[in-house]
């Protein structure tokens, strides 16, 4: 009886010790918050996309009191809450350019080759780890919208060819579509790029136009026709380096025979194809 007595009054004293000593360290260690960190936490859209380089908005807003980010680094916030933002910490708004995720893939059902159907989950994810779809390129679009479930702002819907179709108003730039995409097909890019392109078939020649009437086939003639260093062409691919090269234009993409590299202006539509799949085997056979 003794013996628990003495452990409980020995386990007792420990605790007050503890939480003496830890009481006290709260009082000399503790680290004053901003009190405008609540201010600026309600101002923001509290959609914790991530877009702004965060893992959420309250990581946002610690930022932005500490003087790290700038306001308009918040891409789902309206202007003028950016700048009601700047004006509530008394700093300069700042400049962002819009971001917005592109397709690199032009090959919906009117211009790529079907192989197989696919009967499943409707999961793009779920069609490449049984099949791979039923699409003959390896490398295109599975067309079953993985992406668009993935956008939490609706800025991505599919189109009647099978392709996702990017709202420009309504991206944020969140990158959520970009890692839900098994197939590597969305990235983010600023507005001001207008020259993209709409295919990662690393193939060439006439086997690439077997797959897909809309695949690059590694011609060159954008690159040709591009200022020096703007585009190299990569894997039968171009690459397109805007820090190295000239000013893009229009005028590059107009030699291309599968309308692969595209000028986008808004909401990026895939290109109409050149001929039919249909007519295409007409042709090569």
């Amino acid at each position: 009886m003794n013996s628990i007595l003495l452990s409980a009054s020995i386990m007792g004293g420990l605790s007050v010790f503890c939480g003496t000593i830890l009481a006290v360290a709260y009082r000399f260690l503790r680290v004053a918050e901003d009190a405008r960190l609540e201010g600026v936490y309600e101002l923001l859209p509290g959609s914790n996309c991530g877009a702004c380089g965060e893992p959420g908005c309250r990581g946002f807003a610690e930022q932005l009191v500490a003087g790290v980010r700038a306001p308009s680094r918040c891409t789902v916030s309206s202007p003028a809450t950016v700048a009601a933002i700047a004006k509530f910490l008394g700093v300069d708004p700042g400049q962002q350019e819009k971001r917005v995720a592109r397709v690199h893939c032009a090959g919906g059902k009117a211009q790529a080759e079907q192989i197989a159907e696919y009967h499943g989950l409707a999961s793009c994810r779920a069609a490449m780890v049984v099949t791979g779809g039923g699409k003959g390129c390896a490398w295109g679009c599975l067309g079953l919208a993985d992406c668009v479930s993935a956008c939490t702002f609706g800025a991505i819907q599919m189109n009647a060819n099978g392709l996702p179709v990017v709202a420009v108003e309504r991206c944020t730039a969140c990158g959520a579509c970009v890692s839900a995409c098994p197939r590597d097909l969305l990235e983010i890019i600023p507005l001001s790029q207008k020259l993209f392109v709409q295919c990662q078939a690393p193939l060439s020649g006439p086997p690439a136009r077997a797959l897909c009437a809309a695949a690059c086939d590694a011609c060159g003639r954008c690159a040709a026709d591009a200022p020096l260093g703007l585009i190299h062409m990569v894997n039968n691919l171009p690459v397109i380096d805007y820090a190295a090269g000239g000013p893009a234009r229009p005028e590059i993409t107009y030699r291309c025979p599968t309308q692969a590299i595209q000028w986008l202006a808004g909401e990026q539509f895939a290109a109409p194809p050149v001929m039919t799949v249909e007519v295409r085997y007409a042709q090569l056979h």
